[in-house]
């Protein structure tokens, strides 16, 4: 089940203090998940609760960043 966009609205990395963007679940894996442009980080969500620890997140290369930014935009 996708976020609330006013409850995603209010979500920042915790790295960056950048936006969040939403990843729907086959988007960029089995999972939906959230990802940050700036940091290249993605959190994933699980249960519907974000999960916003740095080193609990993956973070992305930038090849793969920007075809994540891309398949978003």
């Amino acid at each position: 089940m996708p976020l609330d966009p006013a409850h995603l609205a209010l979500l920042v990395c915790p790295e960056s203090k950048a936006p969040l963007l939403y990843v729907p679940a086959g988007v960029a894996g089995p999972d939906e998940s959230l990802f940050c442009p700036t940091s290249r980080l993605r959190y994933r969500i699980d249960d519907g609760i974000p999960i916003l620890l740095i080193d609990e997140a993956e973070r992305l290369d930038e090849k793969e960043a920007e075809r994540l930014r891309e398949m978003l935009a």
